[in-house]
């Protein structure tokens, strides 16, 4: 997946900042911040790791669970007209909404 990175297991989304002239990574699924910003890919790995650990470690240090848990459940709001063209597609394929909505998801990702 583009902008993606992986560090220790964590995904990180990387951006380009043109402003400062810098990458800057965020983790994603964390209960909390921890961004970090370097001028090299290589750099961005190793301050990604640096960002991460003290994440981690303020976590256990306050006996917080560092991860967040997903339910498989979220709400989208849709205009009107979409949300009837979708269930018109959804059942041409002799799908659920939330089938056609998951194939859908699971396409965009895969891209």
């Amino acid at each position: 997946m583009n902008n993606i990175m992986i560090i220790d297991g964590y995904r990180a989304v990387i951006q380009y900042d043109p402003d400062i002239e810098m990458f800057r990574g965020e983790f994603t699924g964390l209960n909390g911040g921890a961004d970090f910003y370097a001028d090299s890919v290589a750099k961005l790995r190793e301050e990604g790791r640096v960002s991460l650990r003290v994440f981690l470690e303020e976590c256990r240090e306050r006996g917080i669970e560092p991860t967040k848990s997903y339910s498989g459940k979220f709400q989208v709001r849709l205009p009107e007209e979409l949300h009837k063209h979708a269930v018109d597609a959804a059942m041409a394929k002799g799908q659920s909404l939330n089938q056609f909505v998951a194939t859908a998801i699971e396409h965009e990702l895969s891209a």
